[in-house]
């Protein structure tokens, strides 16, 4: 019986979703193609807007089911055993629902963008969803917002394949979820804007922004409806902005660029030790659990987003921060509580590294802003204490922190000012969110090229970047540029079968390859023209003196842009390419400079 009726409501979903998708194929037949996108801007980033409502929800009731326990029925343990259950079943069910794999971070939107066309897994609608909730709902110390700017690049991506639009439209319905998500999540659709242009798209059109923000739009209306404003990260007191405190802002900038690299480099140094890890997934996931367990114990702060502590720092009354933990009697003690804020903000690093490295899902957007409002508190409390300016606002800064560890973290300097300038309900704070923002970028791209997330796809050219010559060239197919066609000579051949090769057919270079198809060497012919020309010399020779060792090698796996710097040093037209250690074929310089050219044409066309 119960099986009848799972069935039913299983038919009767199907069908209704054909009708649905069939209403949609009339309108699109019916609108022109730039209107068509507009109605598709606004589905998918309402869509994206209620995945945000059930992430944000759930999270947020969790903490308050946590703080319930610990608080009324002093079980001071919940915190800390939360996050255990959260990463072990994130684990489970990426590995009985998922296929045993999931794509995390917000990089792979990027490298969809300038690998995939645009194109996204349909299970990344839901899989992040699942997973985020589960890892951060129940306390893992990460963040939403990379989830939601994933499953809204998702959304926008199948919506596009679905109703067959073309690549270009591909692209930018995807950036339309992203916008519509970090929208929805902050209430901020100009920060959504902002960061697909900024982060997502390396190149974009003005056409593209009115799409765009019509998502942004529509996903902070949804948020702002159905949420409630509790659930959201906002301020509304502050003090205005006084030039005297320039200098401080100054300094805080440069603290958050250097505490931007401090947290990138030890984010990836934690990942790069699980991830040489051989441990079965529960055991990895244990592994990096319990010392997570034991730092939320510690430090209780670090349960979950954070945002409820940054809300606490921005207010009159920080010291609620000490508030069930260890140090609560010493809570009215201004360097106690200075000595917890700097350690929990040292910490967090280890915090989410664990969370993420060892199977949770979430990411980095959410602790940078927690790192940065510790960071902006810190100092301004510091300078508080040590009774060198007792009149700085301590809640402007902790507010303006959160931009410079944005900034410096994520290198994208205009979604952090204007984020921190929406999520505040004005834009008072403009100057020293300006002056902290971009000193952060400046100290953080002196140390670090590309952003946090990025950093390991950017360095192998998986993803756009703003070098445009980059960006054209590891847009190109290599495949598409490489000659399979050409015909070999083995090492078994002798003189007269090169010199035959040479008159049947119009090529100039050979490959010599063993009975393995391991590549021995190459014959070009302009290097052996005295040889080929004298019937005396050819009949005295051997093969071995007509065979030449390449001055470079590229594999299959190589960038376009590597094998491009490999012409360089080479000073050749041609290189011969392998796959799987094997002779593959030749790629001719000339056939890549055509790729690059119809590629920029291709832009300028758009």
């Amino acid at each position: 019986m119960l099986n009848r009726n799972v069935s039913k409501v299983r038919l009767f979903f199907r069908n209704n979703v054909r009708r649905v998708e069939t209403l949609f194929f009339i309108i699109k037949s019916l609108l022109s193609e730039r209107q068509f996108i507009y109605v598709s801007a606004v589905l998918v980033s309402v869509s994206t807007a209620f995945a945000v409502i059930v992430l944000k929800g759930f999270a947020h009731n969790v903490f308050l089911f946590a703080n319930y326990i610990n608080g009324y029925l002093k079980l001071p343990y919940i915190n800390s055993l939360l996050p255990i259950v959260g990463i072990i079943l994130t684990v489970f069910v990426v590995r009985k629902v998922l296929g045993g794999k999931i794509e995390k971070g917000s990089s792979r939107i990027l490298y969809a963008v300038a690998k995939r066309g645009g194109i996204m897994p349909r299970k990344q609608m839901y899989a992040q969803i699942v997973t985020s909730s589960l890892t951060v709902g129940l306390g893992g110390s990460a963040g939403l917002e990379s989830p939601i700017t994933i499953t809204g690049a998702a959304f926008g991506s199948n919506f596009a394949q679905k109703y067959k639009l073309s690549k270009k439209d591909r692209i930018l319905l995807l950036a339309c979820g992203v916008a519509a998500g970090i929208a929805a999540a902050f209430n901020a659709p100009i920060t959504g804007v902002l960061f697909a242009i900024e982060v997502v798209l390396a190149d974009v059109s003005i056409t593209a922004f009115i799409p765009i923000m019509i998502s942004a739009a529509t996903g902070a209306i949804v948020s702002t409806v159905v949420l409630n404003e509790e659930v959201l990260l906002s301020f509304r007191q502050q003090h205005s902005f006084d030039y005297h405190n320039i200098p401080y802002y100054i300094l805080l900038g440069i603290l958050g660029g250097l505490v931007s690299v401090y947290h990138a480099r030890k984010f990836q140094k934690i990942e790069a030790h699980f991830a040489k890890m051989r441990n079965g997934d529960y055991r990895k996931a244990l592994y990096g659990a319990l010392p997570l367990a034991a730092l939320i114990f510690l430090l209780p702060t670090l349960f979950g987003e954070g945002y409820e502590s940054i809300k606490v720092l921005a207010n009159p009354n920080p010291e609620a921060l000490l508030n069930n933990t260890v140090l609560e009697e010493f809570k009215h003690n201004g360097w106690v509580l200075l000595a917890f804020v700097g350690v929990t903000m040292l910490v967090k690093v280890y915090a989410t590294g664990l969370t993420l490295s060892s199977g949770g899902n979430g990411g980095n957007f959410a602790p940078s802003l927690f790192v940065g409002s510790y960071l902006g508190f810190f100092v301004a409390k510091f300078v508080h204490l040590i009774g060198l300016d007792r009149d700085l606002p301590v809640g402007n800064f902790t507010i303006v922190g959160m931009a410079g560890i944005l900034s410096g973290l994520f290198h994208a300097p205009l979604t952090a000012i204007f984020l921190i300038g929406e999520i505040t309900g004005g834009y008072n704070l403009m100057l020293p969110l300006m002056i902290v923002s971009s000193v952060s970028f400046a100290v953080s791209k002196q140390f670090e090229k590309h952003s946090m997330d990025i950093k390991h796809l950017a360095e192998e050219g998986q993803v756009f970047t703003s070098d445009k010559d980059r960006n054209i060239l590891s847009s190109i197919d290599l495949l598409s540029v490489v000659t399979t066609d050409i015909k070999t000579i083995q090492t078994t051949h002798k003189p007269d079968d090169v010199i035959n090769l040479l008159s049947t057919t119009s090529q100039n270079i050979f490959a010599v390859t063993d009975e393995k198809n391991r590549l021995i060497g190459i014959v070009d012919f302009n290097s052996i023209r005295h040889l080929v020309f004298s019937p005396f010399k050819i009949k005295y020779s051997k093969l071995e003196e007509m065979i030449a060792s390449p001055r470079e090698v590229v594999s299959i796996e190589d960038s376009v842009e590597s094998i491009m710097e490999k012409f360089d040093a080479a000073g050749t037209d041609y290189l011969p390419i392998l796959k799987d250690e094997r002779y593959y074929g030749f790629v001719f310089k000339s056939k890549i400079l055509e790729a690059y050219r119809q590629k920029l044409k291709e832009i300028v066309i758009e």
